[in-house]
């Protein structure tokens, strides 16, 4: 075991690990937020201005499926970090991902932006999480200093998320398009490598896989088993009625739209369905399981609402706002920086 009990207030107070997730996190969300001020930017624009000329139904329903699988992909993310990578590696390998796939956005390429989607996707899914939970491993049981610390972790958020609409915005906007994508994966990649240095200060935080649950019965077993073939059944069955309805034949916002509403409502349901009935759980974790289940609708309901910042709301500030300041004019994704900025502005009021 690696002692780091020197580090344990060299951050400000904070183990010195904090401050490598800090800029793990913040690269991350750099490369996330950057790219998210010009994806449907990027989507709607003329072909004679680099776009892809996309309708504007169309693009919001591909936003709208890639934003909804970032969230979603923390579930499995969460799964293989616990079961067989342990977080540690888990970031690592889900910051190469996301690097990977903001590359592949840098290039004029129908087949490679869609490539990149799904790689910023897992990704995401296994870098989101983990870090976060490793926050929380820095500190002991009882540690006062936790609560301070995630707040710390939260400003790297918000900084990345500040900075990198003003940089990639402008790049993608002034120049070129993909040049603002490719500035997304080079944060990303800088993330990555000083979270590969910086591991030495986070001692063992993130390498086991988490232990495994006690042995279940085999009645219990079987009825594991019987939920999941269900589950399984039910899925099938959903792509079997969409195949006959000739669902994957209609054009791609058709059927991105359908995904969106039925198939992920489907996923979720499934999967709250297979916790409560699998598990050996008494009557208080039953409650807990319920009330997470509902606090999951009204969080899904928030950030649906959220997420349009990145759409709609990128789509009005580009379309329908003044983005002149004194005569200087600058790109309308900059507009994707105010909500961090105030954040960033009103935290220390907030903390007084």
């Amino acid at each position: 075991m690696q002692d780091i009990s020197k580090y344990d207030r060299a951050f400000f107070g904070h183990p010195r690990g904090l401050s490598t997730l800090f800029f793990t996190e913040m690269w991350e969300r750099f490369s996330y937020y950057g790219m998210r001020a010009l994806l449907i930017l990027f989507m709607t624009a003329d072909a004679a201005q680099g776009g892809l000329q996309f309708d504007v139904v169309k693009a919001g329903a591909i936003y709208g499926l890639y934003t909804s699988m970032v969230y979603m992909t923390g579930l499995p993310g969460g799964w293989i970090a616990d079961r067989l990578l342990g977080q540690r590696r888990a970031v690592l390998v889900g910051g190469i991902v996301i690097a990977l796939g903001h590359f592949s956005l840098a290039f004029h390429s129908i087949p490679l932006f869609y490539t990149g989607l799904a790689l910023i996707v897992c990704g995401t899914g296994l870098l989101k999480p983990n870090v976060s939970s490793m926050v929380g491993s820095l500190y002991s049981e009882g540690d006062r200093r936790r609560d301070a610390g995630f707040s710390i972790f939260y400003m790297g958020i918000n900084l990345g998320a500040t900075i990198s609409p003003l940089i990639c915005g402008y790049l993608g906007q002034k120049i070129d398009w993909h040049y603002g994508f490719g500035a997304a994966g080079l944060g990303m990649t800088f993330g990555v490598i000083q979270y590969a240095l910086g591991g030495k200060f986070l001692g063992d935080v993130g390498i086991a896989t988490a232990p495994r649950a006690e042995t279940k019965t085999p009645q219990e077993k079987k009825r594991q088993l019987s939920m999941t073939a269900l589950i399984v059944a039910v899925v099938s069955a959903t792509v079997l009625v969409m195949s006959y309805f000739g669902v994957f034949e209609m054009p791609l916002k058709s059927v991105i739209r359908i995904l969106g509403f039925t198939f992920l409502i489907v996923i979720t349901a499934g999967y709250f369905i297979w916790i409560f009935a699998t598990g050996n759980w008494n009557t208080q974790e039953k409650k807990r399981i319920w009330v997470v289940a509902i606090l999951f609708i009204f969080t899904s309901l928030f950030w649906a609402a959220f997420e349009q910042a990145g759409s709609t709301l990128n789509l009005f500030a580009d379309r329908f706002t003044e983005n002149s300041v004194f005569g200087w004019s600058f790109p309308s994704s900059w507009m994707q920086s105010v909500n961090s900025v105030f954040i960033i502005s009103f935290a220390p009021v907030f903390a007084w």
